[in-house]
């Protein structure tokens, strides 16, 4: 039996969810919601689409965390997001090194891939929120709609997708406002299908 693709809304963890470590989140002691952050997914569940986070972790190829470590880390994130009465589908992560030329690891699509398959979500009706360049190549390959935020290093990275010339994404300033924007479009194509 096959079910409907449905559309979903994926996010990267550091510098969307909670704030950017240059040693890395290595333990929950190190992982802080973003200001607004917790707020801002609740608002996202309200839409009633799977939310997804999708999340480059070399911390684990490099030797600084084990994979139990980042289990338990995205286990208490996903308890502190119900708590505030929000929701996280799934996660996904990957652990290797740039290097190791993996086909996991954004700005390559295959997480996404990953997802879409194991929860039938459709790509090309989905959202991805993420602070890098990495995160908006890789919707782009995967057919997401990417959204830049202007957290975590958002700003530093939009001025890498100007240099290079990328186009085709939609800034935001944090999740919140993120949030915000993806729930007009969604309203819009549900007031676009009654209409048509």
């Amino acid at each position: 039996m096959t079910f409907p693709l449905q559309p979903a809304i994926f996010l990267d963890r550091d510098g969307v969810i909670n704030e950017n470590r240059d040693d890395y989140v290595k333990s929950w002691a190190e992982f802080r919601f973003l200001p607004g952050a917790l707020a801002a997914i609740c608002n996202l569940a309200k839409l009633r689409r799977p939310i997804v986070v999708i999340t480059n972790q070399s911390a684990i190829g490099r030797g600084y965390v084990s994979h139990d470590v980042v289990d338990e880390i995205h286990q208490r994130m996903i308890s502190a997001v119900i708590n505030a009465g929000g929701q996280i589908d799934a996660v996904l992560y990957c652990p290797h090194q740039p290097d190791e030329h993996c086909s996991c690891r954004k700005p390559k699509p295959g997480m996404l891939r990953k997802a879409a398959a194991q929860l039938q979500i459709d790509l090309a009706q989905s959202f991805f929120v993420g602070d890098a360049e990495s995160d908006v190549l890789a919707a782009q390959r995967a057919g997401c709609l990417p959204i830049l935020v202007h957290t975590g290093r958002g700003q530093n990275e939009e001025k890498k997708l100007q240099a290079h010339k990328t186009s085709g994404y939609q800034p935001c300033d944090d999740l919140a406002t993120a949030a915000d924007w993806i729930a007009t479009q969604l309203n819009f194509q549900r007031q676009h299908f009654r209409l048509s």
